[in-house]
Formats: structure tokens, sequence, C-alpha cells
């Protein structure tokens, strides 16, 4: 589980998209506090005066001494530097922007929620892959016994053969019988590389990596689940991330509504602009300073409005509409898994009887071959069932583990370690393995 929830592609690509909500929702916020913005203007203008054809006029007069002064009048260089800022604020709007920010969050609500789904999504995967490697590994290993039987009886009709009591009949029947026991055991060998493939790509890794797996749940105790179906239906209701998601989402769609209905209210706003300019040119340095304050009236636009008001309402209609669909489908799963969870309890029960009726079908039938009472057809029967009854009790109780993690998560209790934390009769009718 640890493996899977930090390497899995599933859960960072969640949580991400969880951050990147909680980041618009607090973008959304924004809203509440004024804009202010400043810039700098430098102005630099060259203008020539009184020239004609490039020719320059002066400005010739007498001074006070009666000297004759001239001017030129050729041309004007301004330089002037404008710094400026400015201040606007939404003052009122009826709704439209706390609508916007509710939106915004119930949106960050329902991705967070969203993740947690992913994560008891990833945590049943990695469960379910984990049991069926595991089954196929007991399968696998419950095979090599069984070819070592069939190895031993073909010895036992090889040595019968040899001292005249045996058919060459016999030996090749239990020659068959091995083969078709070694074909069995190295498909069994390549659906346990599947499955083991299978495994670390839930936990995030390459196929091709090696890791060991201890025998979990050998010894772990089958024992039924003491909740009604109703129970943990209602407990799904409350728990179920999925559920919660969808209310949210709703609720973002009812904000919505807020928000197209405001955009034909009044709006009142603030701005304000404050500036200094600084000019080398006489009285062209000086201070301006400006607040307005309006009110926006919205009056026609194409009855536009009028339309989003009424898209935004279905919408958050059918948002409704959806966690009606997924409470639903909720009841659906877990109703399906507790049959599916009492069910695998049942099977285990007669997977048991079968396996124990097997066994001494076989030795019997083993005992009377090797005493010479019994045929070689008895024993080959016998094996048979017995390989197929240590393959229905394997398949049975890796089944039952699987079914409890899919009940634990289709009631929302499925924790981050895998465990189910669903209340059991731990009493001594239980099997234990």
């Amino acid at each position: 589980m640890d493996l899977a929830l930090r390497n899995s592609p599933q859960t960072r690509q969640s949580w991400a998209l969880a951050r990147a909500s909680a980041e618009d929702y607090g973008a959304s916020r924004g809203s509440l506090f004024p804009t202010i913005n400043a810039g700098v203007n430098l102005t630099q203008s060259n203008s020539t005066l009184g020239t004609t054809n490039g020719t320059s006029f002066t400005n010739t007069q007498l001074d006070s001494t009666g000297n004759v002064s001239s001017r030129s009048l050729g041309g004007l260089s301004r330089t002037q530097l404008t710094p400026t800022i400015s201040l606007s604020y939404l003052v009122l709007d009826l709704g439209g922007r706390a609508g916007t920010i509710e939106s915004a969050k119930q949106r960050a609500i329902a991705a967070d929620l969203g993740h947690n789904a992913t994560v008891q999504n990833v945590v049943l995967q990695v469960e379910s892959t984990l049991f069926s490697f595991l089954a196929t590994r007991a399968m696998r290993n419950a095979q090599i016994t069984a070819v070592q039987e069939a190895q031993s009886d073909t010895a036992a009709s090889e040595e019968r053969m040899r001292v005249g009591v045996a058919t060459l009949e016999e030996v090749l029947q239990t020659r068959t019988a091995l083969a078709q026991s070694q074909f069995q055991l190295a498909t069994l060998e390549g659906n346990l590389l599947s499955a083991r493939g299978n495994l670390a790509a839930a936990m995030g890794l390459a196929a091709n990596a090696r890791f060991e797996i201890p025998n979990i749940g050998e010894r772990e105790q089958i024992c039924e689940v003491a909740a009604s179906v109703d129970t943990l239906i209602n407990r799904a209701i409350a728990s179920r991330p999925e559920i919660a998601e969808a209310r949210a989402q709703a609720a973002s769609l009812a904000a919505q509504v807020r928000v197209a209905r405001s955009a034909g209210y009044p709006a009142l706003t603030l701005s304000s602009t404050a500036s200094y300019a600084n000019s080398n040119t006489v009285n062209a340095t000086g201070r301006n300073l400006s607040m307005v304050l309006g009110l926006q009236i919205p009056i026609f636009n194409g009855f536009s409005r009028q339309y989003d008001v009424r898209s935004a309402k279905a919408q958050y209609e059918a948002g409704l509409a959806q966690v009606t669909s997924t409470q639903q489908q909720v009841t659906v799963e877990v109703f399906a898994s507790y049959a599916a969870l009492q069910t695998s309890t049942q099977r285990i029960r007669a997977a048991e009887e079968l396996l124990a009726s097997a066994q001494q079908s076989s030795d019997v039938a083993v005992g009377r071959y090797r005493e010479g009472v019994g045929t070689i057809v008895d024993v080959l029967l016998a094996r048979t069932a017995l390989a197929n009854a240590r393959a229905d009790e394997i398949q049975a109780r890796w089944e039952w583990h699987t079914a409890l993690a899919q009940l634990a998560h289709d009631a929302g209790t499925l924790d981050l370690a895998g465990r189910p934390n669903l209340p059991v009769d731990s009493s001594p009718s239980g099997i234990r393995r």
C-alpha cells in the first residue's frame, strides 16, 4: 500500500488537481480586495519653432544699454516623467462575487474528495491484485505437490510392472497423468509471472521489478460480517467520498446560479488614480488625483442574461440528479459486494469439506493400489479430484479476502493500510486457516 500510494500516477494526478482547485479558490477570493496597479511613463518630445526650409529664425531686441541681442528659436526639447498609481474596487454586486467564491470553494472540496476516492480505489486495486498473486502462487505450489504425487504414482506403477503385477497400460496412464500435471504446472508458472507483473504495476513499479511477497493471510480467521446490509448501505452513503464529491459539485452549480442572476443586478464600483508629472519644462510639473464612484446598471443585452440563468438552473438540476444517481449506484455496489461476501463464506465451508473428503479418498485409493487390491484408474481419479479440490479451496479462500476488501471499499471503511474496519462475527464457528 505504501509503495502504491507513493508511486501511483493516479494518486499524483488527483492530488495535483486537488491542489490546483485549492489555488483557484484562493485566487477567487482576490475579488474581495481592491486591485492596485502602478506605472511609470517617460515622455521625451522635441519640437522645432520658427524655421522655414531649414533656416532658423532669431528674435532680435534691444537690451537696457541699447545694445542689440538675439535668441535662437531653432527648437524646444521636453522630458517628462509621470509615475501613476490606480485603485479599483468592486463595492457591491448583489451576489456575483460571493457566488463565484463559493463555486470555487465547492469545486476545491469536490477535487479533494475525488482525490480521496482515487486513494481508496488504488488501495482496493493493490489489495485485489495482491490477493490474485497470492492465490496464483498458492495454486502453483499446490500443483507442485500434484506433480510430486504423479511422479510417485508413476514410480509405483513402473515398479509393479517390473515385478510383473502391473501392465504397460497402467504405466502409460500414470505417465499421461504426470505429463498433464506438468503441463498444468507450466501454465500456472506463466500465470504467476503475469500476476507478479500486474502487482508490480499496481504498486507503481516496473513490471520487471524485483520484490518478495510473504505469505499474507494464510492463518487469518475467516468469519462473517456482523453488520446488516442496511447498516452498511447507510454507512456508505455517509462515508463514500464519491457521494460527497457529487454533493460538492451540485453546491458549486448552485453558486453558479447566483453568479448568473447577479449579472442582471446593478454593481457599485470605486476607482481612483493618482499621478505626478515631473518635467524640465516650466509649469509642467504637478500632481493629479481623481476618485470615481460608479454605478453600473445592466439594461439589455439581447436576453443573454436570462438564458444564462436558465442554463445555470438546468445544470444545477443535473447536479442534483447526479447526486441521486451516485447514491443509487453506491447502494447497488454495497448490496452486490455484501452478497458476494456471503457467497464466498459459504464457498469456503464447502471447499474445506470437499478438500478433506478428496484427501481421504486419495489416501484410500493409493493405499489400496499399493496393496494390490485397487486399480490405477481409481488412483488417477482420486488424484484428479484432490488437485481440483485444492484449487477450489485456494480460490475460495482468496476470493473471500477479495470480497471482504471490495465490501469495505464500497462501504467506505477501507483504510490506507487495506484494513476493512468492518464489524465481524469472531465466534468459534468461523473458519480458520
